[in-house]
């Protein structure tokens, strides 16, 4: 079975509290954004071990055991023992560690392809409690449409938001951003409006509204950063803003309007959704 898992964006980020067990409050609208993985699974044919793991496209650093989509197959096969052994292939095309969630969307498409395959029966609330053990955002990629998010970002409610009529720009320079570096340089507060009031409104008020709390501290970090988004106003964009924790930046522009070739001189990939 093959699954295309997608990635998001993030329209505005407020951290809001630190809880007393180590993760932050926060609120957020995710919106799903066609850049995707391709992941598939077929049965093993040999009884070396339960899962074989391999990857083309981008590097993928690390040990393949922390990798989701394997962490995702040993979560459901310690409450379904007789999931059998398959191989699992991802050609990786969404950027990691941009704040545009690849790894967590790739995680949870393994859930998804291991219910269906395996007859598990699993509920969309079920696979929603699995995808939270995989990650904070996991849970929005079972739903796959707008959803507000709150507590750790696992508390999901369907948000009525549509972007088709636009076109985004997705621009990701490669610098790797530490998210627990972020976190730590945040102070958290709430805010006199919340994101979801502001994504309600008209996309033009969000340039002088819709705001991602780590920003701020990144951006003086990285000012590339702050000027990619300058480029993409100056290029047009309505809206444009950092997903997540970085350091991928995204510009909303007019459907009607031609987007640039190039950008910054084309040093740095950019994807059109």
């Amino acid at each position: 079975m093959i699954a295309f898992p997608h990635c998001k964006i993030n329209l505005g980020l407020s951290i809001t509290a630190k809880r007393t067990d180590g993760y932050h409050e926060l609120e957020t609208v995710f919106y799903p954004v066609g850049l995707q993985d391709i992941v598939e699974i077929v049965h093993s044919n040999d009884n070396a071990s339960e899962i074989q793991f391999s990857y083309t496209g981008l590097e993928i650093p690390g040990d393949a055991e922390k990798n989701l989509c394997v962490k995702a197959y040993h979560i459901l096969k310690q409450d379904f023992p007789t999931i059998p052994a398959v191989k699992i292939h991802l050609h990786k095309n969404i950027p990691m560690g941009a704040g545009l969630g690849g790894g967590s969307s790739d995680g949870t498409a393994v859930l998804k392809l291991i219910n269906n395959e395996f007859n598990l029966g699993l509920s969309t609330q079920q696979l929603i409690n699995y995808a939270a053990q995989l990650g904070s955002d996991c849970p929005f990629f079972v739903q796959d449409h707008p959803c507000h998010a709150t507590g750790r970002g696992e508390i999901l409610k369907a948000f009525d938001c549509d972007l088709s009529a636009y076109k985004i720009m997705l621009v990701h320079p490669g610098v790797h951003v530490s998210t627990a570096w972020a976190f730590g340089e945040l102070t958290p507060h709430t805010k006199q409006k919340t994101i979801a009031t502001i994504v309600a409104q008209p996309i033009e008020t969000w340039k002088a509204e819709l705001i991602n709390d780590f920003e701020a501290a990144i951006f003086l970090a990285h000012p590339l950063l702050q000027e990619i988004k300058n480029e993409l106003y100056k290029a047009g964009a309505i809206y444009a803003s950092m997903s997540g924790s970085g350091s991928s930046l995204f510009g909303i522009f007019p459907a009607t309007q031609n987007l640039p070739i190039t950008f910054l001189d084309n040093k740095y990939r950019t994807d059109f959704v």
